[in-house]
Formats: structure tokens, sequence, C-alpha cells
């Protein structure tokens, strides 16, 4: 009795685990091509509670993990629907076996099923497949010199150079005077001796004489005694020197200040009112500054240790002040060159502005105006352009009338307008080509539009390839690159167009679009190539 009690407990646990977890695998397909996607789909259902873990990383080789896709989860009362896939593919033809993987649940471990998949090789037919000879060589014109762009840069370079050598010029003159400079007492007796070899007393100049005489002992005593003397007016001078006396700072004789004031107001009479000098007045006045500037020397008292510790932190202090006005020069030398590459760019710019606003320039204005989103052709071909696409009569070949149910061509412009947009729809009555090989005959068809380029007048033709993808998932071919456009029989244009072509193939049927545009410095024209390119989505064909 207890031995059945038991088996029945474990059979009703095991039966509600197993009610609770189960794992399963699928794949999309068992036979691809070399480089084909296989989707490896998990699946688990388990308890709301229990924690899943997926395999991770390359579990699956011999195949290769390209892609591992996010969890979809799906809840049904207390239990849960995990399903993750995997991207898988394999790059050499043979028949390989995805390996058991394993899943853990909670704390068990679950296997999938393993699974055999055969790779195929890609059937390449040379005997169909169109061959084109190979195009000569062509000669690329060298692009200009872009003067607008050396501008913008050498101007502020210049200007910023410029300034930093007035700056270190002006430095070194300034350094280089006050190296040159001499003692106080020295500099006012040269000066002396400099006014005595002038020609003023000779020329009848004695304003000039009597201002070179003022300015020599007011310099002297600027450095030596009062150091606002040369600011100061004759009475504000004497009445400083006066204050420095009474203050016992600088023991001056009385007769020496007046003297000095009779000289100075002697001086501002001649120098303002113009005033008649008795002769040989100066020659005695300049002798009196000389002894006036000896007298002062000897009363000048010899600096203390407390001064000369003062001078030398002063003097300290004016390094570091000069040092700070060169780094704040330096800095605003450094702004302006920035601003002046602004306002320079800025001018530029608006020069630019200017000449598309004087001169017109299409591209811009299709850039700017109103777009208009439509469909064009059946099945329809969904496109935004600057212009509505006009519908043009074609002809069809007499070798695909049989195949040809309908075909519309929709353009606006040509093939030497800055802007080209041409859009093609064609149904056909069978083609099973189409069906189960689209890659393969998207590279035919592919080839007949670029043929059909070149029959319009599309010479040189540079072509570069790969896969495009609409917005939507729709996939497709794409060509791009470059051409000349031939206007006559001996006359081909010499500026290149470029242009992107994209090429759709449904079950039926065959949607086309072409984008050709001229290049404008590459400010507008690539613009609106984007615009209308990632514009475009398909309805999809229902034959």
């Amino acid at each position: 009795m207890k031995s059945q009690t038991l088996l029945l407990a474990f059979l009703f646990s095991l039966s509600a685990f197993l009610g609770t977890a189960q794992v399963t695998s699928s794949v999309d397909s068992t036979s691809i091509k070399i480089g084909e996607e296989i989707k490896y789909s998990i699946q688990v259902e388990a308890d709301s509670t229990d924690v899943v873990t997926f395999p991770e990383g390359q579990t699956f080789l011999p195949l290769e993990v390209i892609e591992s896709y996010k969890i979809d989860t799906t809840y049904e009362q207390a239990t849960y629907r995990l399903i993750k896939k995997y991207g898988l593919t394999q790059f050499d033809s043979g028949t390989y076996t995805i390996p058991q993987q394993k899943v853990i649940i909670g704390n068990k471990t679950f296997g999938t099923d393993s699974v055999i998949v055969e790779v195929r090789d890609v059937p390449v037919d040379t005997t169909k497949q169109k061959m084109f000879d190979i195009k000569p060589a062509i000669e690329v014109d060298k692009p200009p010199f872009n003067f607008k762009k050396l501008l913008f840069w050498l101007i502020p370079i210049v200007l910023v150079l410029l300034i930093v050598g007035y700056i270190l010029f002006r430095r070194k003159k300034l350094k280089d005077a006050k190296e040159e400079q001499l003692p106080p007492y020295e500099e006012a007796i040269t000066a002396l001796h400099t006014l005595d070899n002038s020609t003023y007393l000779k020329e009848n100049k004695p304003k000039e004489y009597y201002s070179q005489l003022t300015e020599i002992v007011k310099r002297y005593l600027d450095r030596e005694v009062d150091d606002t003397a040369l600011e100061s007016t004759s009475d504000e001078l004497i009445a400083r020197l006066q204050l420095h006396k009474d203050s016992g700072n600088f023991e001056f004789s009385s007769e020496t200040i007046r003297r000095l004031d009779a000289i100075l107001k002697r001086a501002d009479l001649v120098k303002f009112a113009k005033m008649y000098q008795a002769e040989g007045q100066a020659s005695s006045d300049r002798k009196t500054i000389e002894e006036i500037i000896n007298e002062t020397k000897e009363v000048i008292p010899e600096p203390t240790e407390e001064e000369l510790q003062q001078n030398a932190e002063y003097l300290e202090a004016q390094r570091k002040k000069r040092q700070r006005k060169k780094w704040a020069l330096g800095g605003v030398a450094v702004l302006v060159g920035l601003i002046l590459a602004g306002v320079i760019y800025g001018s530029l710019k608006g020069f630019t502005n200017l000449k598309d606003t004087v001169l017109g320039n299409e591209i811009r204005e299709l850039a700017e105006s109103r777009w208009i989103k439509s469909e064009y052709g059946n099945p329809a071909v969904i496109i935004e352009t600057p212009e509505v696409l006009i519908r043009t009569d074609i002809e069809v070949p007499e070798s695909n009338s049989m195949r040809v149910e309908s075909a519309s061509v929709f353009t606006e412009g040509e093939l030497t307008d800055p802007l080209y947009v041409w859009v093609n729809t064609t149904v056909y009555k069978e083609q099973p080509q189409l069906q189960g090989q689209a890659n393969t005959d998207l590279e035919g068809l592919m080839d007949d539009a670029l043929t059909n380029l070149e029959k319009r007048g599309a010479k040189n033709l540079l072509v570069k390839r790969e896969s495009f993808e609409t917005q939507k998932g729709i996939t497709g071919l794409k060509a791009y690159g470059k051409f000349n456009v031939q206007v006559s029989d001996n006359k081909v244009l010499k500026n290149s167009s470029s242009y992107e072509l994209l090429l759709f193939a449904q079950k039926g049927g065959v949607q086309q679009v072409l984008v050709v545009y001229q290049e404008d410095d590459g400010r507008y024209a690539e613009d609106v190539k984007d615009r209308i390119i990632n514009s475009v989505e398909l309805e999809i064909s229902e034959k």
C-alpha cells in the first residue's frame, strides 16, 4: 500500500512538471543555398515563476550563428510561452547536423532534437550570363583648387601670427628700452647736454627749449622724489616738494624750491603766453636747473634694507603682472582669431547664399520646395519627389511584346538636367524565372537596365552594386556610380552625372527607380537624392 502511494505521488509530480515545462524546436528550411539564412526556433512552455536560460554563443557548430533574435513572450494563465529564434548559415556546401541544444528551466536541463540540413551550391551558367566588353580607361579631370577653403584657414592664421608678432615685437622693444634707460641722475645730465647741442635758441624757439628743460627736471624728480611729478602742474609740483620738505622725507632748501618755482612759472609764461625772454635768460635757467638737480641728488637719502626689500617685492609683482598681461593678450589674440574665422566662414556662406539667390540654384530650389508623395504604375511605386512625375509613352520591343502585359514609365526632367527622376513598372504575362531565383534574376535584370541606360545616352558608365531594402523590408538590388551624358553623335558632356538605380522583382513584374543628379559642391544634390531614394516603397503584387 505504501509503495503504491509513493508511485502515485511520483507520477502526479512528473505529470505536473511535464504539464508546465515543454521544449520543442523547429527550422524554417532544411535545404538552403550557400550563405542563406536558416531560422532555428526553440519554443518553451513553462510556469511563470521558472527561470529559462537559452543557448548562447556558437553552440550550433558546424553552422554559424549570424544573429540571435529577441525572445518572444506570451502569457497563458499561470504559464508562459517563450520563443527564441537564431539565424544560422554555412558557407560551404554539404550536409550538416545541427546538434542538440540545451535549455535550462529552473534547475532542470532539457535537450532539443538534432536537425540535418543540406547546403547547396549556387549554380552558375556562363552560357546564359550576359558578357560585357571591358570598358576603356577614362581620364578624370583634376579637381580645381579650392581657394575658399584655403582662405578660410589662411586668413585667420595670418591674422593670429600678425597679432602675436606685434605683441612679441612690442614686448622686446619695451624690454630693450628699459635695459637701455640710464639711472635718473645720469639720464638728466645727458638730456641737458643734448639740449645744449640743440638749435632751439639759435632758431628762436624758446617754447620748445623750455618744454624740454622743464621735462628734464620733472622726469628726474618723478623718478627720484615724487612719482606724480610728470603729471603735475607747476604749482602742484612745488606744493608737493614743500610737503616732502615739511614731512622730513627730503631736506630741500627753501632757496632750491624757490628757484625751481621761478623757472617753472617763467617756462609756463613762455610756453603759453609767448613771453619774450631777455638775452641769456634761457642759458641761465638751464644752469640753474643743473644746480637744482645736483642739490636734489645730495639730499636724497640712501635706501634702507626695508625699502630695498619692498622694491624687490614690487619688481617681482610687476614681473608677474606683465606675465599675466602677456597671457591675457595671447588669449585675446586666439579669441580674435576664432571670431575672425567665424566671421569669414559666415561671409563665405553668405556669399554662397547670395550667389544662389542672384545666379539661381535649381537643386536648392527643389530641395526647399514642397514635395509630393504619390503612387505610380501598377503594381504601384510609392515615392516622394519635388515635382509630380509625368507619364511617358514607351514602345515595348517586339522581342518582349509577347511576354509583357503592361508597362508604364513616369519621368521628371531630362538626363542633362540637374535632377532627373525615372520610374518604371512592368507586368509580365508569364515570368517563371522570377520565382525562387530572385537574386540571380535581379542581376540579369540589372544588366538589362544598365544596357538600356547606356542606349539612352549614358557613356563611360561606372557601376557599383549592392543589395537594397526599403524601410518596410522589401529587398531589391541597387546600382550606383557616375556617367557622362552624350548629347549628340560627337559630343559628350565633360561634367559627370551621378546616379542611383533601384530594381525590384515581384511575382509577375519588375519595378525600377532611377535618380540622376549633377553634383553642386555637395550642398543640396546629395540630400535631394537621399530623400527620394529613402522614400521608395512598393505595392506588393498579388499576381
